[in-house]
């Protein structure tokens, strides 16, 4: 369904679309928190947060970058699924100063008390579930409430990870329900966007072999995933959530050969879709090794966050930002670097972790190479995302 423009926004052109400032300020917040962690990590810096230095990188990562790409995602995809305006100007801008505010006092929480970080830091998500939710059920549009039960867990692990920082000392529990519902969410929306991209692409330039549809295979895919990782939150290191994680990576990687992203090497916009979603199977499969104590478990987990989210969001990022300002949906030079910075920065923080004799110069690979990947997004989208929006575009293009 086309976003409907009954009333034209006059204002800003960056406030006009939850993409535009969510994706900008993401990638630039992506690329500083990175810069910043590495100095820490190696004990060169220190921050005034009531955080430990490692739970500062994750809930940075975790709750603060990706919420901020998933709010740009749902508060454009909304008006598609509605037939209703967008949310933009005011209420978009009250929003981006909330999640703004969080990262300052989560980072500044020594001085500002753990609680009001807290308090702060969740309002945005708890802001975005229920304005979401009022679109959704306004427009009666009931199969994607899913999507905002996901955005609430995300909710509830943000609470649970400053709770159990403050009282335990360290977020286990809440890191891994946080990246349980990114990994649930990216199979819920990649495996509705990347087929149907894919099979648009090929229908129009290479008839051939198309992507399966959604089938029971694909529920029976979802539903195991979900309590393979229900039992890697409660406990990953038993063989038997081993056994469940390693039969839902197969079943993840049966799934994505099923969407032809082989014959999707001349687009690079799509075939990067496909590798984002490679890591979801392969971090399931690292994280079941783990459960064995063959490998450590920080490859699978940097499996699914740097491989998993950093490159499917990165994918979505550059994909909606290109139909949505009017452009040609093509890769050009400057975003297919984007795509090889950040796909090097997933294989060099997987290897870190692998090869502990060469982390320390892989992790600086690593860093460098996200760094490189979110801020050349920022530079290369970030003036058709402040700038002038094409109506025509804004209207037509998918979510």
């Amino acid at each position: 369904m086309a976003v409907p423009h009954d009333r034209e926004y006059q204002g800003w052109p960056v406030l006009a679309a939850g993409f535009r400032p969510f994706f900008l300020l993401a990638a630039i917040q992506a690329g500083v928190a990175i810069l910043v962690w590495l100095p820490v990590f190696y004990g060169e810096l220190q921050l005034t947060t009531t955080f430990t230095p490692r739970d500062w990188h994750v809930h940075e990562m975790l709750y603060g970058y990706l919420p901020a790409v998933i709010t740009g995602f749902l508060f454009t995809a909304i008006p598609n699924w509605t037939g209703r305006l967008p949310i933009r100007g005011l209420p978009l801008l009250t929003l981006v100063l909330v999640w703004i505010a969080g990262r300052i006092f989560v980072t500044c929480s020594a001085a500002t008390t753990w609680w009001l970080a807290m308090l702060v830091d969740a309002s945005f998500l708890a802001l975005v579930v229920v304005a979401a939710a009022r679109e959704i059920v306004a427009g009666k549009n009931w199969r994607n409430l899913i999507v905002v039960v996901l955005v609430s867990l995300l909710l509830a692990g943000n609470v649970a990870f400053h709770l159990e920082a403050h009282f335990a000392g360290g977020a286990d529990y809440a890191i891994r329900i946080g990246i349980a519902v990114v990994v649930l969410l990216i199979s819920l929306v990649g495996g509705r966007i990347i087929p149907s991209f894919t099979r648009n692409w090929l229908v129009r330039e290479s008839p051939g072999r198309l992507p399966v549809p959604f089938s029971r295979f694909d529920k029976v895919t979802l539903i195991l995933s979900a309590l393979a990782l229900l039992g890697w939150i409660v406990a990953p290191d038993h063989p038997a959530v081993g056994a469940a994680l390693d039969v839902a990576g197969l079943l993840q990687l049966i799934r994505l050969s099923r969407w032809a992203g082989e014959r999707t090497s001349r687009e690079r916009l799509l075939l990067i879709l496909h590798i984002g979603y490679a890591f979801v199977p392969f971090g399931f499969l690292l994280n079941a090794s783990a459960a064995f104590e063959l490998v450590p478990a920080s490859a699978g987990i940097h499996a699914w966050m740097v491989g998993g989210a950093g490159v499917m969001t990165l994918a979505v990022m550059t994909r909606a930002s290109l139909g949505h300002t009017g452009q040609v949906l093509t890769a050009s030079r400057a975003t297919q670097a984007i795509y090889l910075a950040i796909v090097v920065a997933a294989l060099a923080r997987i290897c870190a972790a692998l090869e502990p004799a060469h982390s320390e110069a892989l992790l600086d690979v690593a860093g460098l190479a996200w760094a490189i990947a979110f801020f050349g997004f920022a530079l290369t989208y970030g003036p058709a995302l402040v700038g002038s929006r094409r109506r025509a575009a804004e209207r037509r293009a998918p979510a």
